[in-house]
């Protein structure tokens, strides 16, 4: 399967931009586990820009301990104790 470039163009970027989008590649290989090219890159971003970021994107993206799972149950906990709704 070939794709067929009909036009392309030329885009002068920084060597720090560069290596972003270089390392946005090397993820994208890691995470599709074959080779991606940096316009791949682009429009991996570009997609991403359209659709929006939605907080489910976060998902599994913070490894948490089981204790700091406790901390953040037991604070939450508390703050529900002090809570005192508004009378109107």
């Amino acid at each position: 399967m070939y794709k067929v470039l009909t036009e392309s163009k030329s885009v002068k970027i920084s060597k720090e931009t560069y290596a972003e989008l270089s390392e946005i590649a090397g993820e994208l290989q890691i995470k599709l586990k074959r080779p991606v090219s940096i316009e791949e890159a682009i429009k991996h971003l570009t997609k991403r820009r359209r659709k929006g970021v939605k907080i489910s994107d976060l998902a599994g993206s913070w490894n948490m301990t089981d204790h700091e799972a406790e901390e953040i149950e037991t604070e939450i906990s508390q703050a529900w104790k002090k809570w005192k709704p508004q009378k109107q």
